[in-house]
């Protein structure tokens, strides 16, 4: 009879805790969900994930950011979503047993984190005060869930079940019960999720970007890209597409919800060290002389043989008559570029005033710029890595000196200038296959933009470069493929590949990481033929 009634405590003491961190959890998904409903009719960025993932973003640490990139590479922010969601999930789990243990304290931890989910949406750019207004009435939403929920367990707590062999005592128990908390913790848990679903779809009908976006029809360009080499693909199957389809062009940016600017209303703001400030509209993109070029844009967090490049046909404005017309001042030596959503890029002035097709892009590949990759308006610069140079959803162009202004990344540690290095990957084969014996097509693809790919070499088991087969270049801003027949032994072989630049500079051995001006070394990829 002992031993029947310890365990019953012991299940009396945890059953509670349990019930208590799940009353949490269903509290949380009430905050999460009314904010998210009501923030519908707000802007996106004053949603309390939104906030919270973007202001984590901030104080991330550039080995995190590149760690997270190299691990989940373009699913970087789904990583971040999950990783939110168990945490705060968790964070919930500790919150309702603090409260159903002593209210006060619980409730002071509730109002602590709708502060600093208040605090993060404030400090968001572009964001009013008035945005805080959905997290607040969502925090005060999921303390009063809170307090029903716990307040059926305190019921619980005053009228236990009876153990086992023990006869019940005469009082009567109260209405609630385990089922009675189960069904209010459910009912919360969908409606938070009905208000979830309502909240998205609201947002969705009331936004008629994507719309608008679908009817535009892009002006003819004053210049044509460049027609395009017949022999640009790389004769092995299997390689990259010389160019990369919308859908395929990675993304790495700061963006947790992809910013929905309407293009009527969009401005650029061009100020700073200029004899004339200007402001630009869409409908004065639309009007200008456009041009158009094929250029290969990478991502500085792109490892050694990494896929965070991509080639597009790009239409747009040259940045350098943008800023011919607003006559930078002497000593001003950079271009401090912003997002809408807060994001800052530091590009040299002079490259911005060079031969190089650098522009205001607003098409991609003969359509406008995707959602997702800048609309209505991005910065493209050749040559550059995109962190201080492919700004999307541009506004604001300050022309500045780098020893006054410190660009999003700059302030992370990373480098100022990002000049691309020249690099080579093996595409095919993949790492760790197998192969049969005999002719093995290896290919892949090499960049150098600016300078253009002058050779590429390919080594098998540490013996001699051997020379691949370039195909055509279509030009010194564009990635150039290659080909090679290997004539392939049994056993396990590495290969490896470097790349020399238009002007004789061979790509470098030597190992860096991306932080904090792009990764180098020779990529191996070791494979077993059979």
């Amino acid at each position: 009879m002992q031993k029947r009634l310890a365990l019953s405590k012991l299940k009396s003491f945890k059953a509670p805790s349990f019930l208590a961190a799940l009353a949490g959890v269903a509290a949380a998904a009430v905050v999460l969900s009314v904010a998210e409903l009501i923030g519908a009719f707000f802007t996106a960025r004053a949603t309390p994930v939104i906030a919270l993932g973007s202001t984590f973003i901030d104080f991330t640490p550039p080995w995190l950011k590149d760690f997270a990139i190299a691990t989940f590479g373009t699913g970087d922010k789904a990583a971040l979503f999950v990783g939110m969601g168990l945490t705060i999930a968790l964070l919930a789990c500790v919150l309702g047993v603090v409260a159903y243990r002593n209210w006060a304290l619980g409730a002071a931890g509730v109002l602590l984190m709708g502060a600093v989910i208040v605090a993060s949406v404030v400090t968001r750019a572009g964001v009013k005060p008035s945005d805080a207004l959905p997290s607040i009435v969502g925090t005060v939403a999921g303390l009063i869930v809170l307090r029903l929920l716990i307040t059926r367990l305190w019921r619980l707590r005053s009228f236990p079940d009876a153990p086992a062999g023990v006869a019940a005592k005469a009082p009567e128990r109260p209405a609630t019960s385990r089922r009675a908390f189960f069904a209010a913790a459910g009912l919360a848990a969908a409606g938070a999720g009905i208000a979830a679903a309502g909240g998205r779809l609201l947002s969705t009908a009331r936004s008629n970007v994507a719309q608008a976006r679908a009817s535009l029809r892009l002006p003819t360009p004053l210049q044509a890209a460049a027609a395009v080499p017949a022999g640009v693909q790389s004769a092995t199957p299997g390689v990259t597409p010389w160019l990369t389809p919308n859908g395929d062009f990675y993304r790495i940016d700061t963006a947790l919800s992809v910013p929905e600017i309407n293009a009527d209303e969009w401005e650029l703001r061009v100020h700073g060290l200029v004899e004339k400030e200007l402001r630009l509209t869409f409908q004065d993109l639309l009007d200008a002389d456009l041009i158009e070029s094929h250029v290969t844009l990478t991502c500085v967090s792109n490892p050694v043989g990494g896929n965070l490049a991509g080639n597009a046909k790009w239409l747009g404005l040259p940045i350098r008559d943008v800023l011919r017309r607003a006559r930078p001042r002497d000593g001003a030596d950079m271009v401090l570029s912003t997002s809408i959503d807060g994001f800052s890029a530091s590009t040299p002035l002079e490259v911005l005033q060079d031969g190089r097709d650098a522009m205001l892009a607003i098409g991609m590949n003969g359509e406008p710029l995707p959602l997702e990759h800048g609309y209505p308006v991005r910065m493209v610069v050749p040559g550059l890595y995109g962190f201080v140079s492919a700004t999307k959803w541009v506004v604001d162009l300050e022309v500045t000196r780098f020893a006054d202004s410190k660009a999003y990344w700059t302030q992370r540690g990373w480098s100022e200038r990002g000049p691309i290095k020249t690099m080579a990957r093996v595409e095919v084969p993949k790492s760790f296959a197998v192969v049969p014996a005999g002719r093995v097509a290896v290919g892949g693809t090499a960049w150098a933009q600016t300078r253009g790919i002058e050779k590429v070499e390919v080594q098998i088991d540490g013996g001699d470069w051997l020379p691949a087969l370039l195909s055509d270049e279509a030009s010194v801003v564009t990635w150039r493929q290659w080909s090679f027949d290997w004539d392939a032994k049994p056993g396990s072989h590495y290969i490896k590949v470097r790349a020399t630049d238009a002007t004789g500079e061979v790509q470098t051995e030597k190992r860096a990481d991306p932080v904090p001006d792009g990764a180098s070394g020779w990529q191996s990829v070791m494979v077993t033929v059979e």
